[in-house]
């Protein structure tokens, strides 16, 4: 089973053979049945393992038939939700491709998965206090958090808990967070985050979203008189390659995420706004027509139809851009800002980003009755759901869409350059948008700036293996010529960062380097070798957690999610793909310490991912990627 690694602490979704109840249909349009080699994603297990995928019906009808067909070739079918036209399978590339056949298929590709934005006076800044004041405090309204669960009788909440439900996959190697164990569960109880699954090390692997919904709604956050409805989305992880050297990590399926957004689209209770604090692969643009994005762009849009808004974190990747689901244009896109009004160095930014909120050591509830203070843009996103709240609250019969542009309108106007042009994003003050007030000067945001050293290790240690000539290439490779023991794996966290103690602590954000150096495939592999070079452990695994967001190779098809790994894919030259695989990890641990620019990486990219791709076309890709460096 392989996963992609998504962002945020890393959260799965829970996924398994019975069947869900019936929730809110599923809005996507039914695509036209096409050949099936081109209903196959790119590169779906090219490695000959088998993949947890999810398989688009032409109707919710087919369900049965289709299952008959995939036991019949040997696909375990994992989750058969009833109500909507997808059900989710593990197979081989062979076995998918067979599947792929059958007319009532429409597409096959991975459960992708989607992890928690990392976590960094907050209310003071955007107003809320002023809100509180007048009485305002969201009474009468809801916020849904789709995180990793609550700590449920924490006297931050004050009892205001209203709902709970838990989605959340099971497989080999996947456990369920719901406490009865299955991959579905609502009602009392569903989102505990202090069950024994959420322990690890005793750490509580499940803060993220007590912490989350304290911002959102706790009684010392924005809106403190809202109710919460708490669903879990993560799965419990126990895997050390996927969690990049941590015995279990959380992530979120993509399924899971689809049948908890549907269960929200069924509450009768007043609902101001959804929060996901947690994120997946990166965009630039819009991405309502990739097809990540198709799959929420509808079901959004069904909530917003519904009068709720999805406000989502745009992701701490230091990106000019926006993570999933962030990047659908009718989400609300939220970027982290610090309490000097100065966007957060982590934070991602640009024109996809609607709001900045607060979101640099930010305090709140955690697990076992404690407070903790975290950044992160999974900081930022609440404050915006529970203005959202304050606001409806306050006008109940206005569209929400009305709501979210009075709260841009009345923002206070960030100015800065983001992908070559001058961008305006709001940073929230909910207290101008309640009273009503004219636009707000702008602050003009300074460059950000990164250390003017630019790291020049000696390449030219000896102690490493000879490399070997790729049998079918008599061209030079792009490899590295020193080695050493590769470097296990320090402590890190890339998203949710855990800290159970009382007393405040800021927490590290795992976000792109802005020194911009620009190093070859040997540099970086001295920089990954222990002791020898210059930058630090954890910020290289960080590099790695950010690179397995970003691109569609690592680590899914290629094993790079360890400092160990990644420096056996620089040294590695036997083949024309070992040579573009490292070229492609070079390429990408440049733009990860602050290079710009991924269009030749892209491309190349889908010529790795080709399982028909030439050794001819394989070396015009590594070419074009080292020209590029």
């Amino acid at each position: 089973m392989r996963f992609r690694p998504l962002i945020v602490c890393s959260i799965v979704l829970a996924l398994s053979s019975a069947s869900v109840p019936a929730f809110a249909d599923d809005p996507a349009a039914t695509p036209t049945p096409a050949p099936s080699q081109s209903k196959l994603e790119e590169g779906l297990a090219l490695d000959g393992d088998t993949t947890r995928a999810i398989v688009e019906l032409t109707d919710a009808a087919q369900h049965e038939p289709v299952a008959g067909v995939a036991a019949a070739q040997s696909v375990d079918v994992l989750l058969q939700p009833q109500s909507q036209s997808f059900m989710v399978v593990e197979g081989t590339a062979e076995e998918l491709a067979k599947l792929a056949e059958d007319p009532r298929v429409t597409s096959i590709h991975r459960d992708r998965t989607y992890a928690p934005a990392e976590v960094g006076s907050n209310i003071t800044q955007i107003g809320a206090d002023k809100a509180h004041e007048k009485n305002l405090t969201g009474a009468g309204q809801n916020i849904v958090v789709l995180d990793t669960g609550i700590d449920r009788d924490h006297p931050y909440f004050g009892g205001r808990l209203v709902g709970e439900a838990c989605f959340s996959a099971v497989e080999s190697g996947v456990e369920s967070l719901c406490p009865n164990g299955q991959p579905q569960q609502t009602g009392e109880g569903a989102a505990d985050a202090t069950t024994a699954k959420c322990l690890s090390g005793g750490v509580n692997l499940c803060e993220h979203g007590t912490h989350v919904a304290g911002i959102a709604a706790g009684s010392g956050g924005v809106a403190p008189g809202a109710g919460i409805i708490a669903v879990q989305v993560f799965s419990r992880v126990n895997d050390e390659d996927i969690c990049t050297g941590e015995s279990s990590c959380l992530l979120a399926f993509e399924s899971s995420l689809r049948l908890a957004m549907d269960y929200v689209a069924t509450l009768t209770q007043p609902v101001a706004a959804v929060n996901l604090s947690l994120g997946g692969a990166l965009s630039e643009t819009d991405c309502d027509a990739t097809e990540e994005g198709a799959v929420f762009k509808p079901k959004i849009d069904a909530l917003l139809a519904k009068g709720i808004a999805t406000v989502v974190a745009a992701g701490n990747e230091f990106f000019e851009g926006a993570s999933y689901p962030a990047c659908v244009s009718s989400a609300v896109a939220v970027g982290a800002n610090d309490a000097a009004d100065a966007i957060a160095d982590f934070s991602n930014r640009g024109s996809l980003v609607d709001f900045f909120a607060p979101g640099v050591d930010i305090q709140s509830s955690v697990p076992d009755n404690q407070m903790a203070t975290h950044s992160g843009t999974s900081m930022a996103t609440p404050h915006v759901a529970g203005a959202l709240a304050l606001m409806k609250a306050a006008a109940p019969q206005t569209p929400v869409a009305d709501l979210i542009n009075t709260l841009k309108t009345t923002g206070r106007p960030y100015q800065y350059e983001a992908n070559g042009a001058q961008v305006t994003t709001p940073r929230l003050d909910v207290g101008a948008a309640l009273a009503g007030t004219g636009p707000q000067p702008p602050i003009t945001q300074s460059p950000t700036t990164g250390p003017t050293d630019d790291p020049e290790p000696d390449p030219t240690d000896g102690s490493g293996p000879t490399p070997q000539p790729d049998p079918d290439d008599g061209q030079p490779a792009p490899a590295p010529t020193s080695s050493v023991t590769p470097v296990p794996l320090p402590t890190v966290t890339v998203t949710v960062t855990v800290t159970p103690t009382p007393a405040p602590s800021a927490a590290a954000v795992c976000t792109r380097g802005t020194a911009g150096a620009r190093m070859t495939a040997g540099k970086w592999a001295v920089e990954i070798h222990r002791s020898s070079g210059t930058i630090p452990d954890n910020t290289l695994n960080c590099y790695l957690k950010l690179i397995g967001k970003a691109s569609k190779v690592f680590p899914e098809l290629t094993k790079a999610s360890s400092l160990g790994k990644a420096y056996r894919v620089l040294k590695g030259t036997k083949t024309s793909r070992d040579k573009l695989d490292s070229a492609l990890l070079t390429a990408w641990l440049n733009w990860a310490h602050g290079r710009n620019g991924t269009t030749v990486l892209t491309a190349a990219e889908k010529v790795r991912l080709s399982g028909a791709a030439s050794k001819a076309a394989l070396r015009k890709a590594t070419k074009n990627v080292l020209k590029s460096l």
